[in-house]
């Protein structure tokens, strides 16, 4: 999807700098998969203890070491 984005240019320094991305694109796909990740642990969270997933702290341990 092509867009337009003003964006602060100190802000894009730095995460350039910082960070392993060597185009503006990567960096922003790096940074958006980031935030997406962020946003679906935060609903697993919320929905933690409410019966939506059955799972316990170590059963996910054990999925995560299974990746």
């Amino acid at each position: 999807m092509r867009t337009t984005v003003d964006l602060p240019a100190d802000l894009m320094a730095t995460a350039m700098e910082l960070g392993p991305a060597r185009t503006k694109r990567e960096m922003l796909t790096i940074a958006l998969e980031g935030y997406v990740k962020q946003l679906l642990r935060e609903e697993l969270r919320r929905k933690r203890g409410t019966g939506f997933l059955d799972l316990t702290h170590e059963d996910l341990q054990r999925m995560r070491a299974d990746e």
